[in-house]
C-alpha cells in the first residue's frame, strides 16, 4: 500500500529511543524526511544516523520541548534543512511506568505527591504538545496540508491509580487534540491521538520483567500472540494517520493496546 507521503517532512519529538525512535524509522521507510528530536543531541543523532545508513534522510535536532523559543528555533532549523514540517508527532514525555526514583511524578499515590512532581509531569506532557503544535500549525494551515499526531496513553482515557497527574495530563492532550482538530480542519490539517498501553521499550523492560505472567493476563491479545505491545505497533498506526489514506480521520483517539481497555 502506498501511503502517499514520500518526500514529506516529519518532526518526531522524544525520538532518541523507544516508541519515538521506531516512529522515525517507520516514517523513513515510507520515504519521509525525518527530523529526530531528543533532549540529548547524541541520542537524536544516533537515531538519525540509523535512518541515514538505511538509505533514508534524517537529521537529529536537540531541543527542550517545554521551551517555546527553543522549539521555534528547532522548527526553523528543520525548515532550513528539509523544508516546512508536514507531519508532527508529539511523542516526548515521561514513562508512565518506571522506577519511582527515576521518574518523579509517577509510581506513588496522589496523596503522597506534590507540586514539584505535578509540574514536571504536566509541563513536559502538556506544554510539549502546546509548544510544538503552535510552532507548526499555522504553516500547515497556510499550505493546506498537515498531520499532528499526539502519543497519549490509555491512562488518559480510563484513568490509572498511582498515575493521577499523568492521567490528567494525557487526558488534557485528548481534549486539546479534539479542539484543535475543529479549528484547523477547514485548512485540511488533521489532529489525532494514538494511545498505547504498556509497550516493551528500554524504559519499561525492568518493570515488565518484575510483573511476570501477571501483566500478560491484563491484555486479551497477549496470550494469543505471546507478547506485549511493541514500538512498531504504535509506529504503524502513526504512519497510517500521517498518510494520505488517513485524510478523513481527525479528532480521534486510536488505542493500540492489545485490548487492555476498550473505552468508547
Amino acid at each position: 500500500m502506498d501511503l502517499g507521503i514520500r518526500g514529506r517532512v516529519a518532526l518526531v519529538t522524544g525520538a532518541g529511543r523507544g516508541i519515538g525512535r521506531q516512529i522515525c524509522l517507520t516514517l523513513a521507510e515510507e520515504g519521509v524526511r525525518v527530523a529526530v528530536n531528543d533532549l540529548f543531541q547524541e541520542r537524536a543523532d544516533e537515531s538519525a544516523g540509523e535512518i541515514s545508513r538505511a538509505g533514508g534522510q534524517a537529521i537529529g535536532v536537540s531541543a527542550d520541548v517545554t521551551d517555546l523559543p527553543a522549539v521555534n528555533a528547532m522548527v526553523k532549523r528543520v525548515a532550513e534543512e528539509f523544508g516546512s514540517v508536514d507531519i508532527l508527532v508529539n511523542n516526548a514525555g515521561i514513562p508512565a511506568i518506571s522506577a519511582r526514583d527515576a521518574v518523579p511524578g509517577t509510581g506513588g499515590f496522589f496523596t503522597g505527591s506534590g507540586p514539584e512532581q505535578w509540574e514536571r509531569t504536566m509541563g513536559l506532557i502538556t506544554y510539549g504538545v502546546l509548544n510544538c503544535s503552535r510552532a507548526v500549525a499555522e504553516g500547515m494551515s497556510e499550505r493546506r496540508w498537515g498531520r499532528i499526531i499526539n502519543i497519549i496513553s490509555d491512562a488518559g482515557r480510563v484513568g490509572e491509580p498511582r498515575l493521577v497527574a499523568y492521567s490528567m495530563a494525557k487526558a488534557g492532550v485528548i481534549g486539546f487534540s479534539k479542539a484543535l482538530a475543529k479549528e484547523v480542519g477547514r485548512s485540511c490539517v488533521t489532529v489525532n491521538c494514538v494511545s498505547p498501553a504498556t509497550t516493551q521499550t528500554e524504559a519499561t523492560e525492568t518493570w515488565i520483567a518484575a510483573q511476570g505472567e501477571q501483566i500478560m493476563r491484563q491484555y486479551p491479545l497477549a496470550k494469543g500472540l505471546n507478547r506485549l505491545g511493541k514500538p512498531s505497533d504504535i509506529a504503524n498506526a502513526v504512519a497510517f494517520l500521517a498518510s494520505e489514506r488517513g485524510e478523513w480521520i481527525t479528532g480521534q483517539v486510536l488505542s493500540v493496546n492489545g485490548g487492555y481497555s476498550m473505552a468508547d
